[in-house]
C-alpha cells in the first residue's frame, strides 16, 4: 500500500518561510512525476513539480521563492517556500503519478481522484 504523509505546515507571518515534507511509503520518489498541489480559497493549483530527469516546475506566483527537493535516503520530498504571502494560505497536497500537470478544476479533492497517489494535505496559514 502506498502512503504519502505531509508535514511541516502551520501558521507563518508574511515574509516568513516554511518547509513542507512529504514522506512516502510503498513507492520510491523519482520513478515517476511528483508534485505539490495547493487549494487556496478559490482554486486548485499546481504549486511545484518535477519529472524524472527533468527540471522543476513552479507556479508563476512561486517562482524565485520556492524550491522543490528530494531526499532519496529518507524517501521524502520537500517544498521550501520563502517570502510567504497571505495568498499562499491553503492546503498543500503532495502527489505522485505518471504525469503531474496543472489541474482541471478548482477543487483539489475532486482533482485528486485522477491521481494514483495523493497525500492527506497540510494546512499553511500566512497572516500577521
Amino acid at each position: 500500500e502506498v502512503k504519502l504523509v505531509e508535514s511541516g505546515g502551520g501558521s507563518v507571518q508574511p515574509g516568513g518561510s516554511v518547509r513542507l515534507s512529504c514522506t512516502a511509503s510503498g513507492l520510491t520518489w523519482g520513478d515517476r512525476d511528483l508534485g505539490w498541489y495547493r487549494q487556496t480559497d478559490n482554486k486548485c493549483e499546481l504549486a511545484a513539480s518535477i519529472s524524472p530527469g527533468g527540471g522543476p516546475y513552479y507556479a508563476d506566483s512561486l517562482k524565485g521563492r520556492t524550491s522543490l527537493s528530494i531526499d532519496y535516503e529518507k524517501n521524502t520530498v520537500y517544498l521550501q517556500m520563502n517570502a510567504l504571502r497571505p495568498e499562499d494560505t491553503g492546503v498543500y497536497y503532495c502527489a505522485e503519478d505518471e504525469t503531474i500537470a496543472p489541474p482541471y478544476g478548482n477543487n483539489c479533492l475532486l482533482v485528486s481522484r485522477f491521481f494514483e497517489n495523493w497525500g492527506q494535505g497540510i494546512q499553511v496559514n500566512v497572516s500577521s
